[in-house]
């Protein structure tokens, strides 16, 4: 009797066992605001999602391309801090977590290596900023340079002048002011209408960020680093925190890993799409130093003011980045 009670027993308790494991699995949504999956970034986030699976031992996410659900872009970080959902690639979040469009301030950050510097001084902020939303901050990863686009002539600076150039961002908008053009903000979908109907003139994008085809309607490209787009990599803190401790740090370096690659991917495709679009007949121009150093000079006075208006903790972080830059 007694070895069946003892049988019985241990039986219970695996049984047990089994049920706490089951109960702390996982099964995360995770969405992107993209909803083109062929682009570099989706195909990341899918890579993230399969890692997830396979090297976890209790999590998986189901992945939602953007529009498949009522979210808004702008409200994303709003959406993953609520719960609603769980994790989620995020473009659009600089009106929640005002202080990450540092590293979008047109003329501050000039090349990939300023801008991993940059991005080191920013990440702390980035984290508190996203833990006041309710989200852990996992990383992110960046689009290639934002540059100008054009339907007319432009080698200089100075071409900007009485032009009507698309952005979306009121920093770049304060760019395009400095040199007397017009900034007209406009959703990706109605740039090529808009540029038909002489709306705009020009757009402020990178080649691997939509303007594949551009060529039909914008000649040259001003290739004047303007300034940086990123996505940040976020996840839900209540159920970031509700995972083991194995599966966070499994979790951040899965998202470490997939967020270079998807930068790198971009890169690629940027010098990619640039070769096609000079076949396609679109005219390159480099920018020379003496209008970089213009357009920095321009701009730095933008960069303190936007700073002040935003308070004291803007003021510091900006200039950490100015001190990490040499600048």
């Amino acid at each position: 009797m007694k070895n069946v009670t003892h049988t019985l027993a241990s039986s219970l308790i695996i049984m047990s066992a089994a049920a706490a494991g089951s109960a702390q699995a996982a099964d995360w949504t995770g969405y992107t605001y993209s909803s083109v999956s062929t682009t570099a970034a989706v195909q990341g986030m899918e890579r993230i999602t399969e890692r997830v699976d396979s090297e976890t031992d209790d999590l998986s996410i189901t992945l939602h391309l953007g529009k498949t659900l009522q979210i808004a872009s702008s409200d994303i970080t709003q959406a993953v801090g609520d719960g609603f959902i769980d994790f989620s690639a995020d473009l659009f979040f600089s009106g929640n977590v005002p202080i990450a469009r540092i590293l979008n301030l047109p003329m501050l950050i000039e090349n990939d290596e300023e801008w991993d510097k940059a991005y080191a001084a920013m990440t702390p902020y980035l984290e508190e900023g996203f833990e006041e939303q309710g989200v852990t901050y996992l990383g992110a990863y960046r689009y290639p340079q934002q540059v100008i686009f054009t339907s007319f002539e432009i080698d200089s600076l100075d071409d900007l002048e009485n032009h009507k150039i698309r952005v979306t961002s009121p920093e770049q908008g304060a760019f395009v002011e400095a040199f007397g053009g017009s900034p007209i903000t406009l959703s990706g979908s109605e740039v090529p209408t808009a540029l038909e109907r002489g709306v705009i003139d020009g757009v402020l994008t990178a080649s691997a960020g939509g303007a594949k085809n551009w060529h039909e309607f914008l000649d040259y490209n001003y290739r004047l680093p303007v300034n940086y787009a990123y996505s940040a990599v976020i996840a839900n803190t209540d159920a970031y925190e509700s995972l083991s401790e194995a599966d966070q740090e499994t979790l951040a370096t899965i998202v470490s890993e997939e967020t270079a690659n998807i930068t790198e991917a971009f890169l690629i495709n940027e010098q990619a799409q640039k070769e096609s679009q000079a076949e396609a007949g679109m005219t390159i121009i480099e920018p020379s130093d003496a209008d970089i150093d213009k357009a920095q000079d321009a701009l730095a006075s933008f960069w303190e003011q936007w700073a002040n208006d935003a308070g004291p903790e803007h003021e510091q972080a900006l200039q950490d980045v100015l001190n990490a830059l040499d600048k």
